[in-house]
């Protein structure tokens, strides 16, 4: 039996080992590599997403999404959006329905690509409605992914750059791991609820 906290305390998820990203990761860069990309995670059925913006330190001053980040059970794409843009394949994998995407916090991810390019959101799950449905109330990826995998997520390379011209390792691994956690969470929530192997608790015993 599994035990969830309703509301993961910080100081539990400040003693996990950090997790670390080790599958493949490629950067995207041309539309191209875009075509190539999309070609390979169309073999998939289920996928990990997510996306990140440059940090915006001024009032009133808005950035468009400069990286998508998709990956399978064994590679995570990094689509530097800010480069190339979205191009038709892009979107159109985006938009399927036959392909599940799974990701977190997805409303603010649509808003932020449709001021690149309008389309339609096809096939998405939003892992925070699941965990609504089971009973938790912390619903940031960290929190999520402490709470069910048993490890931390560290944040370091959230606020950094991501329009920069090369990406550090610290920052594809950050990007490659919050898609690829995504993917993770969706299978092991999936696994809890088919089973009905957890409880739920208040605060750490």
């Amino acid at each position: 039996m599994k035990k969830l906290f309703v509301n993961t305390p910080k100081d539990v998820v400040a003693k996990l080992p950090r997790a670390e990203y080790q599958g493949r990761i490629v950067v995207v860069q041309s539309v191209e590599e875009c075509r190539r990309a999309v070609r390979a995670l169309s073999q998939s059925s289920i996928l990990g997403f997510d996306s990140e913006t440059r940090p915006n330190f001024k009032k009133g001053r808005m950035h468009k999404v400069a990286l998508i980040q998709i990956c399978d059970d064994t590679t995570c794409f990094l689509f530097r959006v800010n480069q190339f843009g979205l191009p038709i394949e892009l979107v159109d994998l985006l938009s399927r329905t036959d392909i599940l995407k799974v990701g977190l916090s997805l409303k603010d991810d649509f808003q932020q690509l449709r001021s690149r390019q309008a389309f339609t959101p096809g096939g998405f799950i939003d892992l925070q409605q699941t965990a609504k449905d089971m009973g938790l109330q912390d619903m940031s990826l960290q929190k999520l992914y402490a709470n069910f995998c048993g490890e931390r997520i560290s944040k370091s390379a959230q606020l950094t750059n991501w329009e920069a011209d090369v990406l550090t390792p610290a920052q594809k691994s950050y990007a490659a791991f919050d898609a690829y956690a995504c993917l993770r969470l969706y299978h092991e929530m999936g696994r809890l609820q088919q089973t009905g192997q957890f409880s739920l608790v208040e605060s750490a015993i």
